[in-house]
């Protein structure tokens, strides 16, 4: 039996998210189903939401690891949700459960996720021009180490394509 491959969806939660976010992660979650891959997030609202409901739509299978303790915390599209009562330090598992990541905007959380994911040097994809403190690193690195470069790109489609590339190279 070969591993499915698991990639990580982060950005903007409830707040902040606009219809933009929220169409680029759904497209990104269709995508990520279409290629046979395990759509990971955080569970939530907002590009969470999103994610799983276009995987879900498009007949894939999604885990939300979630900050609270309570299954029912999670967004109606995750099949399988993981209460980690562990608040934001899920995010380190996210990050460590993923084979890629995809990043769709965020603030301050999803730049967490985004610091574990380089961290452990997880290839990343951000989609461009969605705002948000990871957008600066776009096409560079976070820090001096240059663990993973993040890479750019204008759609879900090219999201999942590159990610794809990048977690099989």
């Amino acid at each position: 039996m070969v591993k499915k491959r698991q990639i990580l969806v982060i950005g903007h939660n409830t707040n902040g998210c606009t219809p933009e976010h929220e169409k680029i992660a759904y497209d990104v979650g269709v995508e990520i189903a279409k290629s046979g891959s395990v759509l990971i997030s955080g569970g939530l609202g907002g590009v969470m939401t999103a994610s799983a409901h276009g995987a879900k739509d498009a007949g894939g299978l999604t885990v939300g690891i979630i900050p609270q303790d309570d299954a029912s915390e999670a967004n109606e599209f995750c099949d399988v949700v993981i209460p980690t009562g562990m608040g934001l330090t899920r995010d380190f598992l996210n990050a460590l459960s993923a084979d890629g990541v995809i990043i769709v905007g965020g603030g301050s959380g999803t730049l967490s996720e985004t610091c574990a994911a380089y961290m452990n040097k997880k290839p990343m994809v951000a989609i461009r021009n969605l705002n948000g403190p990871v957008m600066q690193y776009i096409d560079g690195y976070l820090d001096h180490r240059k663990n993973v470069k993040i890479i750019g790109v204008d759609t879900a489609q090219e999201a999942v394509k590159k990610i794809l590339e990048l977690i099989t190279a």
